[in-house]
């Protein structure tokens, strides 16, 4: 920001002071603001963090521009390109987890629950939570699991291993809620 100050041409005795630094600060800080609005949380995924960057970067780039300053906007516009394009190389080569709440209840003593976490991690998921509710009455037990697996394309949709849960002996009934992608 020093960049864009110029100095020289105010004399000394003048009785109008000009802060030349309020007009970029004040342009900062609204749209840091606004790029603030845009981070969102949902579950245990954070959204809009790079928006919010890109935000902020190309706010500063304009005001260099807007200074004068062509070689350095230059450069920082050709130098964000590469570290966002960088970047999303690298993001897609990591690792994303799908979450998903499922609930089943089976009657009888038909599984156990080493039995459902057996047959879950046998297909690569991962029980977060798991609960056991043990209906007397009603001679069956409802297992309430949270759940992740590993995805590569961000698809939510249902998997296969739901198919594989249906042919359980007992089975009363097979809840499946996707909870969304999450970044490991």
């Amino acid at each position: 920001m020093n960049l864009l100050i110029q100095t020289n041409g105010k004399p000394q005795d003048s009785y109008a002071v000009m802060d030349l630094m309020r007009l970029p600060l004040g342009i900062c800080t609204g749209v840091g603001f606004i790029g603030a609005g845009a981070i969102l949380r949902k579950n245990e995924m954070i959204l809009g963090i790079t928006t919010a960057a890109t935000l902020w970067f190309a706010t500063v780039v304009g005001l260099c521009l807007g200074g004068g300053q062509v070689i350095l906007g230059s450069v920082s516009t050709a130098l964000g390109f590469m570290v966002l394009c960088g970047m999303r190389r690298f993001e897609r080569s990591i690792e994303h987890y799908q979450l998903a709440d499922l609930c089943l209840t089976v009657s009888g003593n038909q599984l156990s629950p080493g039995a459902l976490r057996a047959h879950l991690e046998l297909a690569r998921f991962r029980i977060k939570s798991i609960s056991v509710l043990n209906d007397l009455s009603e001679h069956c037990k409802t297992y309430a699991c949270q759940v992740r697996w590993p995805s590569f394309d961000g698809n939510a949709g249902v998997p296969e291993v739901l198919a594989e849960l249906e042919q359980i002996p007992g089975l009363v009934r097979l809840d499946w809620k996707s909870a969304g992608t999450v970044p490991n």
